[in-house]
């Protein structure tokens, strides 16, 4: 009987390094999965990222042609004003400079018309 104990013990020890083994495989196994999805996950927010990019990229340069070409268009149209006032300006200058002197030289003496109305009875 004492054998046959013996025995149930050691059938139960072995039992139990078997399950320890198994336990530790689970462990090891769960490990590993960790470890991969964690790789996975990194690997698709890499690829999202660099799509994301990419398609900011082709937003930008479709974008920033079309801010050049809006540039251009109002510094041509800005250049075509500036020319346009600087030709009024050389046509009707010495016209203004002599409305001007008329005005600041010509001076016709005459009493104002309040002290005008305080004169005559």
């Amino acid at each position: 009987m004492a054998a046959s104990q013996s025995q149930s013990i050691q059938t139960l020890l072995e039992a139990e390094k078997e399950a320890a083994k198994v336990v530790q495989q689970a462990r090891e196994y769960r490990v590993q999965k960790l470890k991969d999805a964690r790789a996975q996950a990194t690997k698709e927010i890499e690829e999202y990222k660099t799509l994301k990019e990419a398609q900011f990229k082709a937003f930008e340069a479709s974008h920033a042609g079309n801010t050049q070409s809006a540039q251009a268009a109002v510094d041509k149209e800005t250049d075509i004003k500036l020319k346009e006032i600087t030709a009024s300006y050389n046509k009707n200058r010495n016209e203004v400079v002599q409305k001007l002197l008329d005005r600041v030289v010509l001076v016709k003496p005459e009493l104002h018309r309040n002290l005008k109305k305080i004169g005559q009875p």
